[in-house]
């Protein structure tokens, strides 16, 4: 695994139920927060899903095609975390293309991390981006394939 992988085995959500932006974030930062790596931290889950609904006042973060890009800026971490789902039924958004959304990808950056947030949010989108990729993970089985097909497109690029 390289160094810079956004996504981790322990932070992605298979075919998740949630029915509104709130509850989705809410599992999402639970997910994280559950994570090896930030269990331990101060940070409250609380703190991500306000930081994740503030972002959204501003503007969507539906960027289309199925796909949201909520983020946020946290303080006490060290650097961008990553947690993706699978929504079992896809939420409405409020989407840029007015579709719901299926596939998730909640970032969370330190709050003075303004390059390193920028940098692994264009290329989480760019992996979203391409419709094949898409595809895969909408048809994956498991959480585990999910993680595969997020992780390898990563390997392929480092090699």
């Amino acid at each position: 695994m390289t160094q810079d992988t956004l996504f981790r085995a322990d932070s992605v959500l298979f075919d998740l139920h949630v029915s509104s932006k709130k509850q989705l974030f809410q599992e999402m930062a639970s997910k994280l927060l559950e994570s090896q790596e930030l269990s331990g931290t101060k940070i409250a889950a609380r703190d991500i899903v306000a930081g994740a609904m503030e972002r959204e006042r501003l503007g969507t973060t539906g960027v289309g095609t199925g796909v949201a890009l909520p983020h946020a800026r946290i303080s006490g971490i060290d650097k961008v975390y990553v947690a993706f789902a699978r929504l079992e039924t896809p939420l409405d958004y409020d989407a840029v293309d007015e579709r719901p959304v299926d596939l998730i990808a909640l970032l969370i950056a330190p709050e003075n991390a303004g390059g390193a947030h920028l940098r692994a949010l264009a290329k989480v989108s760019r992996r979203l981006r391409r419709a094949e990729m898409r595809q895969r993970l909408r048809s994956a089985p498991n959480a585990e394939s999910l993680f595969t097909i997020l992780t390898e497109e990563r390997q392929a690029s480092a090699a």
